[in-house]
């Protein structure tokens, strides 16, 4: 399953810069924590998640961290 990270931005929205940062499955704008999210809010690889300046929901990683392979034999 394909997954992303997707900004949740504060309350003065993308001029206020990323908040937190969130995982979806696919092109969702429905984080895997349940948060509505702005359809077009600012997306990353996967990849980068921990790697960001800005913090990471707790729950979207820990769902993450479920769904993603990370022994090479799971890879395809």
């Amino acid at each position: 399953m394909m997954h992303q990270m997707r900004a949740e931005y504060g309350a003065g929205g993308v001029a206020e810069g990323v908040r937190l940062w969130h995982v979806v499955r696919g092109e969702s704008s429905v984080a895997m924590c349940g948060r509505e999210l702005e359809p077009g809010a600012e997306v990353r690889e996967a990849v980068q998640w921990g790697k960001t300046r800005e913090l990471c929901c707790h729950t979207c990683g820990a769902y993450f961290l479920r769904e993603a392979p990370y022994l090479a034999a799971e890879h395809p």
